[in-house]
C-alpha cells in the first residue's frame, strides 16, 4: 500500500492512484424534519456510484454532523456526483485523508524535509 491514502491500480497499461477522502455531511439549516425522513428513505435504495469504494459510513448521534463517509476514489468525477446527489439536502466538506498507521510512517520523513525545520 502507498502511503498518504494512495492506492495504486492498474488498468488498460495505465497507472492510476486512488486517493482517500472523509466526507462530512451537515443537514442544511433549511431542511425540515420531513425532508430529513425523505433523506434517509432515499439513502435505503441509494448506492455509491461506480469509481468510488467506500471504507466505511457512520451516523453520528451528533448534533453538528449527520454522515461522515470514508471512501477511496481514482475519479474525482465520481467523488462530485456524490457531492451532487446530496447537496439538495446535506451541507459537504470532502477531504483527502491518510490514515493514522501511514501518517506515522510518513510523517517522519515530510517534516524532516521542511525548510522551516532545517538548522
Amino acid at each position: 500500500m502507498l502511503p498518504w491514502g494512495l492506492h495504486e491500480e492498474l488498468q488498460h497499461g495505465t497507472r492510476e492512484m486512488a486517493v482517500d477522502y472523509v466526507a462530512r455531511l451537515t443537514f442544511r439549516p433549511s431542511v425540515g424534519s420531513a425532508e430529513r425522513d425523505a433523506a434517509l428513505i432515499r439513502r435505503t435504495t441509494w448506492t455509491y456510484p461506480s469509481g468510488i469504494s467506500p471504507i466505511a459510513e457512520y451516523w453520528p448521534m451528533a448534533g453538528d454532523v449527520q454522515v461522515i463517509t470514508i471512501f477511496s476514489s481514482d475519479d474525482i468525477a465520481s467523488v462530485w456526483e456524490v457531492v451532487a446527489e446530496w447537496e439538495d439536502v446535506f451541507d459537504i466538506d470532502v477531504s483527502p485523508a491518510i490514515s493514522a498507521e501511514d501518517g506515522l510512517k510518513v510523517g517522519p520523513e515530510v517534516f524532516g524535509r521542511l525548510h522551516r525545520l532545517q538548522s
